[in-house]
């Protein structure tokens, strides 16, 4: 997801959560959701990996030493939040970072 316009991509994204009905419509519910998701120091590993590119739950499992039904309940955690996607018609199946990924990552994980 690197070497696009941020607004242009963001504005995409957001679009597609429209047309798809995943974009929460109490952002109070929706803070909720993001903080449950990111205490846990495994899923904001997850993305950071993510934040260099696509991988595989196969590949994330490895590099963070989890089994596949553990990796799969945290990559769902994060897909629910928005904080990952996941890369339409490849195989195996890849995960990415979302805008809302990258910009925990650039606002939260890079001012430590």
């Amino acid at each position: 997801m690197t070497g696009e316009d941020p607004a242009r991509k963001k504005h995409e994204w957001l679009s597609k959560l429209k047309e798809e009905g995943k974009l929460k419509a109490n952002p109070t519910e929706d803070h909720a959701i993001g903080l449950r998701t990111l205490q846990n120091p495994t899923r904001r590993n997850i993305l950071k990996l993510l934040n260099g590119g696509s991988l595989s739950i196969e590949e994330i499992g490895s590099k963070l030493n989890l089994r596949g039904p553990e990796a799969k309940f945290h990559l769902d955690m994060l897909e629910n939040a928005l904080y990952i996607d996941k890369v339409k018609d490849t195989e195996p199946l890849m995960y990415q970072i979302s805008p809302r990924g990258e910009g925990f990552i650039a606002n939260v994980e890079e001012m430590k």
